[in-house]
């Protein structure tokens, strides 16, 4: 086949005629029963055929697929646009700059490095909460964040004007998933008279989540989001897609964060990393946009590439309710039938294999105390607390006074209660039910405890509309649930310093208290470092447990607290049912969005105010504690066809099972005794203005300082928790830092041996940047999630998984073993098999299998060059 011209459609909607690739113009019937996420991957090898990086094969492929569903032939996807939030979207801009630098020192159009495609930046992951509860905290929490982050903004205003097809939104407008749920998201594109179905590659990795309005996307790091963006295809392979089934009704009382933690659950244990899931079976008809959005956006946490729901009347009925263009939606249903897109009653497709959930046997839950997948049902949280502080050797009695309080506080108190996050603040019925709980709280004379720093950081400002119209948001006021910003707040770490009593208190007793977020991620040391156990939830039980105080207490049974009569209130007395929820969701109107979103980019006065020099390449500044100039483009590296060999390496760092981005590259608060903090206070930055780690990933220095700096890190070379490891002696315990500084002088190449799903959580690339910068040559583990393990190819590290397990208990690893990894074949291919040899003082050695995980071709080529960037820079210095 040398083109798909032939392939092409017409229909015709208002008058306006388009073109399409028509799927059933190949000619195979069977290609009907492709899952609709593999549909919309074999439309676009369709529309972006050219013979070479997208060939006859890869769509022959999609037939095969059907015969044998497990996927794996290579696959370059070219998605419709890029979407990126500043914690992780900074850094990408920066190596945006410095990619000009280098094109420039070469004597090339520095206009060669900008976006192909279109780029929308939210500012949504830089506000803190550090007031909360009063009227003034929205207010001054923005008023923080522009002073903090003013030399972000300015470099982020720069290259707004800098790169064409890149816009940001600015900050107070809502989180990124949201806005691109609610705004920016069409789910179908035009290119003059050509419709093609939206697709979006995300730097944030619950870019899925508008997968619940029927587009397909996912998750990338931020260095992959770069060499899309620059025209590069996304390197992948045909996927596994997991059909999973819903039927029947959700319980009156269950919300949509109870079923997603249901579904969490269930695909971790099914195992679905690097595959698609996709939701099928006439239960979806139960289900809005809203609900879905809340189960697509954890993706992440059940592994999955993305979970993709088709477009059906849900979709229609909520593109209207957040204003989309009446030309829009006659398009996207037009478009989606025509290409057998949409969703029909009794659909079956094929599928790798399939699960099933009947929605009526979900119960209220919760996860935790530190993985999303660990749902815990509500009756039974008080015993799992009980045992998560007795596997902890806690005394259940212990008791400490809170300073300048008549309070005390104990193990598993609730010292955190947080409405947050995209997975819940999108979804109307949850934030009404939240709001109604407070209501009656509030009529019955119930205050939340005085030791709890509550807070509500709405996804979008039409959720402060609706609470404000019909009255709720006095009521969630009245109980210390003020609207404290827009924006990531307590799940990305933001959640600002506890009081100072309520810290002291804790600390005097090392008390192991909780936090009760509606977000999607409760990683050890991610919320505060204060706090060991954080439990998901939705909306709603944030605010009972901010009443009751205690985790430690059975909601189905115990009550919340007592009324102004003396009397006990039960959970039965506040939870709002459906009718209640529904009655006031009829005030959510078009016109809430269309007015929120009228003019999203103009921005505060403050915004406005940033003045910025309008210049092709950016004006480093040498002194700059957030945008530092990298040194990833300081050399070329040669493409080789052999494999790197690694001879005499030692180890940084022995990890266990589920070590996550946040481990490898923390993104809240720098601890006052760590690298980066002494790093930042050489340059004059006091302790008050560190700021966090997000917001620094400006800053080669100290990410580089901050790579595996959690708290709660555990390596087990050392005894001792936090970012630390044995030396070049093999005796002395020093930061991680430091040690590969050490090794740095002696030009000794570093490896990282871990267990099972290595990368787990964010798609962060700095976890991979730091980890180059470190010295790290090679990482071993059991399983990579899969954003990681892109990431490290994206900057030239091996990622490998040995056949069999490498731990420290096993082979009694001491750190000071030399460590040789060699190929079985000479020859760098995706796949290959590889020694592991490690060897010991005493003459004794120890060789395991691998196998480099190194998967496609494409990704091949960029770990030829030393990284994706690389590959794209000498792509355009050969053009």
């Amino acid at each position: 086949m040398q083109s798909t011209d032939h392939l092409r459609a017409t229909f015709t909607i208002n008058n306006n005629s388009y073109t399409y690739f028509d799927l059933n113009k190949l000619g195979n019937e069977r290609l009907s029963q492709l899952p609709k996420s593999l549909k919309i991957l074999l439309e676009n090898q369709l529309r972006h055929f050219d013979g070479k990086s997208v060939n006859a094969d890869i769509i022959v492929a999609f037939s095969r697929w059907l015969d044998n569903p497990s996927g794996g032939e290579d696959l370059n996807f070219m998605p419709a646009r890029v979407l990126m939030q500043d914690f992780t979207g900074v850094p990408a801009i920066v190596d945006l700059a410095a990619m000009r630098d280098a094109v420039a020192k070469r004597g090339g159009d520095v206009t060669t490095i900008n976006p192909q495609i279109p780029v929308h930046l939210v500012i949504d992951h830089s506000v803190t909460v550090d007031q909360f509860g009063s009227p003034q905290a929205f207010g001054e929490n923005v008023a923080n964040e522009m002073t903090r982050n003013d030399e972000r903004y300015r470099f982020l205003k720069w290259g707004q004007s800098a790169f064409a097809n890149f816009n940001v939104v600015p900050p107070g407008t809502g989180i990124c998933h949201q806005v691109n749920l609610e705004y920016l998201a069409k789910v179908v594109w035009t290119d003059g008279d050509t419709a093609y179905p939206d697709t979006v590659l995300g730097t944030d990795s619950h870019t899925p989540m508008v997968n619940g309005l029927g587009v397909l996307g996912w998750g990338v790091g931020g260095i992959e989001a770069e060499a899309a963006l620059l025209g590069q295809p996304y390197s992948m392979m045909l996927p596994e897609v997991i059909g999973f089934e819903l039927s029947g009704k959700l319980n009156d009382g269950v919300t949509a964060t109870d079923l997603v933690l249901t579904v969490v659950q269930i695909l971790r244990q099914e195992g679905v990393v690097g595959k698609f899931v996709e939701f099928y079976g006439d239960g979806l008809a139960e289900l809005s946009v809203a609900d879905r959005a809340t189960i697509a956006n954890m993706a992440p946490e059940y592994g999955a590439t993305c979970g993709y729901f088709p477009v059906d009347e849900a979709t229609l009925a909520y593109m209207k309710l957040t204003g989309r263009h009446h030309d829009n939606i006659a398009l996207t249903e037009a478009y989606c039938k025509a290409q057998g897109l949409w969703r029909h009653a009794g659909d079956s497709p094929i599928f790798t294999r399939t699960v099933n959930l009947a929605l009526e046997t979900v119960e209220p839950s919760l996860a935790g105390p530190s993985r999303p997948q660990d749902r815990v049902a509500l009756n039974d949280l008080g015993a799992a607390m009980t045992d998560y502080l007795k596997a902890n050797n806690r005394d259940l009695n212990e008791v400490a006074t809170i300073p300048d309080m008549e309070e005390e506080l104990h193990h598993g108190d609730v010292v955190i209660a947080a409405i947050t996050s995209c997975t819940n603040t999108s979804n109307p019925d949850v934030m009404i039910a939240a709001g109604l709980v407070a209501r009656k709280a509030r009529e019955r004379g119930l205050r939340i405890k005085p030791w709890i720093k509550t807070s509500l950081a709405p996804g979008s400002k039409v959720v402060s509309k609706y609470l404000s119209d019909s009255g709720l948001q006095d009521d969630l006021n009245a109980l210390g649930f003020d609207l404290v910003g827009y924006g990531c707040t307590t799940c990305i770490g933001n959640s600002g310093p506890l009081p100072d009593p309520v810290a002291s208190a804790i600390d005097s007793k090392d008390l192991v208290v909780s936090a009760l977020l509606s977000g999607n991620r409760n990683f050890e040391g991610r919320i505060h470092p204060q706090v060991k156990a954080s439990w998901l939830a939705s909306p709603p039980l944030v605010v009972m447990y901010a009443l009751a105080g205690s985790t430690l207490v059975n909601l189905q049974d115990d009550p919340v607290g007592n009324d102004n009569q003396g009397n006990p209130v039960y959970l039965k007395d506040l939870w709002p049912s459906n009718e209640e929820i529904h009655d006031i969701r009829k005030i959510v109107s078009g016109s809430m969005f269309r007015d929120a979103y009228n003019d999203v980019y103009q921005g505060t006065e403050e915004w406005q105010t940033i003045k910025v020099e309008n210049t092709e390449t950016y004006q480093w500044q040498a002194d700059s504690g957030y945008i530092r100039q990298p040194s990833f483009f300081d050399s070329t590296t040669v493409a080789g066809e052999e494999f790197p060999n690694l001879h005499g390496a030692r180890i940084l760092g022995v990890f266990g099972d589920t070590i996550t981005t946040d481990h490898i590259s923390p993104a809240g608060k720098i601890a006052l005794d760590s690298p980066a903090s002494h790093y930042l206070q050489s340059l004059g930055v006091k302790p008050e203005d560190f700021n966090s780690y997000g917001s620094r990933r400006g800053n080669h220095e100290v990410m580089l300082r901050g790579t595996f700096a959690n708290t709660r890190l555990r390596n087990k070379l050392v005894d001792r928790e936090g970012g630390y490891t044995l030396g070049p002696d093999g005796k002395s315990v020093i930061s991680i830092y430091q040690a590969a500084m050490q090794y740095r002088e002696t030009n000794t190449p570093l490896v990282v041996i871990a267990g099972k799903q290595y990368g787990t959580g964010s798609s962060r690339d700095w976890a991979a940047k730091g980890t180059l910068l470190l010295g790290v040559k090679a990482v071993i583990a059991q399983s990579f999630e899969r954003i990681h393990r892109s990431n490290l190819i994206g900057m030239g590290i091996l990622p490998i998984e040995s056949d069999k397990e490498i731990s420290q208990e096993m082979l009694e690893l001491r750190g000071d073993e030399q460590v040789d990894i060699m190929a079985c074949d000479t020859q760098l291919s995706p796949k290959q098999k590889v020694r592991i040899v490690l060897s010991r003082n005493d003459g004794s050695r120890h060789e395991v299998l691998g196998r480099l995980r190194i998967d496609t071709h494409e990704e091949m080529a960029y770990f030829r060059h030393g990284g994706i960037l690389q590959y794209v820079l000498a792509e355009l210095a050969a053009k």
